[in-house]
Parts: structure tokens; sequence; C-alpha cells
């Protein structure tokens, strides 16, 4: 089963995702992860999505198509994917769609964790004093969040089209919104 997560960032994207692989041995494949991994190794991709990240802005459709890519015969593998950052936009929708559909497979389900942006705000906040991760500070944050709302929102009329797309409550506690995925994957199944 393949499956995206779609939140604004800091919705809990992650957390979840981290159970699911646990739980269901599924791979996780996280943009914000991969891309990360990139900067760290400090090839001249890393150096160049760094500076993308640290201003707010998205990478690239052809970076972010390319690490997505190169990893989805390790998902094959496992039987499944979790898409947790991409699609970020229609066009990355469609590749990613038209990649699947060309290795014989498919988006399954689409889980939206409903979420308030001033809540995202100040968990935002909190976890940047707590991490000091550089693509965490609260004013790239704001500009992440809006580029979502106007950029990667508008993929929710797309993926209910086509039937996938399922909403749960991303503001509860975490096993709570654990609860509505397991609900929402097995109902799948």
């Amino acid at each position: 089963m393949n499956l995206i997560l779609f939140g604004p960032p800091a919705a809990g994207k992650g957390t979840q995702a981290k159970r699911l692989v646990e739980g269901r041995n599924m791979v996780q494949l996280s943009t914000g992860d991969m891309l990360r991994a990139a900067i760290a190794s400090g090839s001249d991709l890393g150096k160049r999505v760094e500076g993308i990240m640290q201003r707010g802005d998205l990478v690239s459709d052809e970076i972010v198509i390319e690490l997505i890519e190169s990893r989805l015969p390790e998902a094959e593998a496992a039987g499944g994917a979790i898409f947790d950052g991409f699609p970020r936009t229609l066009p990355q929708a469609e590749a990613l769609d038209k990649m699947l559909k060309g290795r014989g497979s498919q988006i399954d389900l689409v889980l939206r964790l409903k979420v308030d942006d001033e809540a995202l705000k100040r968990r935002i906040a909190g976890r940047f004093a707590e991490s000091g991760r550089p693509d965490d500070n609260p004013e790239s944050f704001v500009i992440r969040l809006n580029a979502y709302n106007t950029q990667t929102a508008p993929l929710l009329p797309y993926y209910q089209g086509q039937g996938k797309l399922v909403e749960v409550d991303g503001m509860g506690a975490i096993d709570a919104v654990a609860g509505g995925i397991d609900a929402a994957l097995d109902a799948k199944r």
C-alpha cells in the first residue's frame, strides 16, 4: 500500500510516519529527511538545498522527484511507501502518479492531517527552541506554512476527485491521531 501523509509543516506527519514504519513495516519517504541528509553530506546538491530551505522556499520539483525515485525500489520491496512531504504541488502529484503507474503501482490512500495554523505556529516555536533546526525557525516556518496553503493545499481536490482522500483530526494527542490513521488504513485494506 502506498499512502501520502498530507498536511502543513509541523502537523505531525513525521511522527505518524515513524509509527507506521515500526507498526506496519512500511518505508517512509520523507523529503524533509532526504533533503536534510543531502545538506549533512556537504555535497553540491546539499549546499544548494541548504540555502533554499533556510530561506523557507520550496526545493524544485526536479530535485525532489529525483530523490523520491531513487528510493522507490526500497519501498516496493517492503510492500509500500509512506510519502511524507511529497507531493507538494500538482505537477509533483502528476509526476508521482506517472512514476508509480510506470512501475505497476499507485497511490492507494491520502491521509490529510487537519490542523490549526495558529497552533502550528506555537508548536514550531517550541520545536525550534528545543532543537534549533535551521528550517524550523519561526520566520521561515511562516513562509513554509504560507507556501503550503497556497501551493500544496490545492492538491486536496485532485486526490478527492480520485476518491483517495481521508481526513483525520491532527490536533489531538499523538495516540488519538494514530487511531484515526489506523482506522483509515484498515478500512482501505
